[in-house]
């Protein structure tokens, strides 16, 4: 998992579901939010899903660039997302 920089805002993740499936998310907090995710408070998709593991994250300064990032990552198939995470951690 990258590390998150402390002179970021915002930061994008990708989760994995525990049936398998890919979430991806922007947040300015992302402890809050993952804690949120696991205890079912987050995103309507991933409740029911836990446990959830952070598979990766990529920082942005500001929401609107974060933002455009998620909207990106969301077209891409499942292979591909799976390509672009291995790509960061080869």
């Amino acid at each position: 998992m990258a590390s998150v920089d402390s002179n970021s805002n915002w930061v994008l993740y990708i989760l994995k579901c525990s049936d398998q499936t890919l979430y991806t998310g922007i947040t300015n907090n992302l402890e809050h939010r993952l804690l949120a995710h696991q205890t079912g408070k987050g995103a309507k998709y991933t409740r029911g899903r836990a446990p959830l593991d952070l598979l990766h994250t990529e920082n942005f300064h500001s929401k609107s660039s974060a933002a455009k990032r998620e909207a990106a990552i969301k077209k891409l198939s499942r292979a591909k997302k799976l390509k672009l995470i291995s790509q960061f951690y080869a």
